[in-house]
């Protein structure tokens, strides 16, 4: 079954191998590349295949896709940061998310402090 995508979207057409990412890991659900613009020395976007606009549509309408990505969010942080990590996902513009396809940030790689914005 192929993956259902936005045709405009950027996570789609990276996932589809139109735009280039520097690739992490990935499995049949799921795919995890670097963040171009990193707020720690591992940081590693992990989105599903499938489109889904943010985390909380993704948990509603495939709660095991869900799952998926967190399993793959804890291989990068396992491989990249020793399994101590920061697992972030945004929804809404005013929660700083600029891509609307749902998309974890794993955060790692030194000692992390807490700001919320």
């Amino acid at each position: 079954m192929s993956p259902v995508t936005a045709p405009d979207c950027l996570f789609c057409r990276i996932v589809a191998g139109e735009v280039p990412a520097t690739m992490v890991a990935e499995n049949e659900h799921a795919v995890a590349f670097r963040d171009l613009n990193p707020q720690a020395p591992v940081h590693v976007l992990v989105v599903p295949r499938d489109h889904h606009a943010d985390v909380a549509r993704l948990a509603a309408a495939d709660p095991a896709l869900l799952a998926a990505v967190v399993r793959l969010a804890e291989e990068v942080a396992t491989l990249e940061a020793g399994g101590q990590f920061r697992l972030v996902f945004n929804t809404g513009a005013d929660a700083g998310q600029s891509v609307f396809h749902t998309h974890g940030h794993v955060i790692g790689g030194q000692r992390l402090g807490w700001s919320p914005a």
